[in-house]
């Protein structure tokens, strides 16, 4: 994929916030601390047109991008051990709900999942809902670059055994630092974009 233009468009609370028309969206789901913005900003070829930062829950609203004028990027608040009120992450819960489940736009949702450690019950009922709503998934299994290349089955294998993801659901191995998965991935989010 040539990305000509990456704009952040706005953060949005609710459907009366989402950008209008009928361009596909792709969503981006995980724990607080995943590297969502990272993996954004890789495959834009971008620094920090997604913020990322080092402490986890910075984002709070859907934020919507618009990518080469015809599709966006909509990366979702993270779901775990943001610090942050019960209230507020029953808010997020019903707002990032609301959004799988309504939007027309949507055409498949990227959930991140760390290599480095087994799926968090947290990322297990965010795959469960995935399956349950029959929302199209695509698992991208972060930070590859902080455990050596030989491990990496191992690690999937463990991930694939926690969240029992449908056969059809691919699983790429990313890491934002070094690249790798980044072709892989974008050959898979065509699909739904064109």
């Amino acid at each position: 994929m040539r990305i000509v233009s990456a704009e952040y468009v706005v953060s949005a609370a609710g459907p009366k916030q989402y950008p209008g028309g009928r361009q596909p969206e792709i969503a981006f789901a995980g724990r607080s601390n995943v590297g969502k913005s990272s993996l954004i900003n890789k495959l834009l070829n971008r620094k920090s047109l997604a913020k990322t930062s080092s402490s986890p829950g910075k984002t709070r609203l859907l934020n919507f991008y618009h990518i080469n004028g015809s599709f966006y990027f909509v990366d979702l608040p993270g779901y775990g051990f943001a610090k942050v009120s019960r209230d507020v992450k029953a808010l997020w819960g019903r707002m990032i709900e609301g959004y799988l489940k309504n939007r027309e736009n949507l055409q498949a949702v990227v959930q991140l999942v760390d290599i480095r450690h087994p799926p968090s019950k947290e990322d297990i009922e965010m795959h469960n809902w995935l399956k349950h709503y029959g929302v199209p998934t695509v698992l991208a299994v972060t930070k590859a670059d902080k455990i050596p290349r030989g491990k990496w089955q191992k690690h999937v294998k463990i991930i694939r055994d926690n969240l029992e993801p449908l056969p059809e659901t691919p699983i790429v191995v990313f890491s934002a630092e070094t690249g790798q998965g980044k072709d892989e991935l974008w050959e898979i989010l065509n699909r739904y974009i064109i």
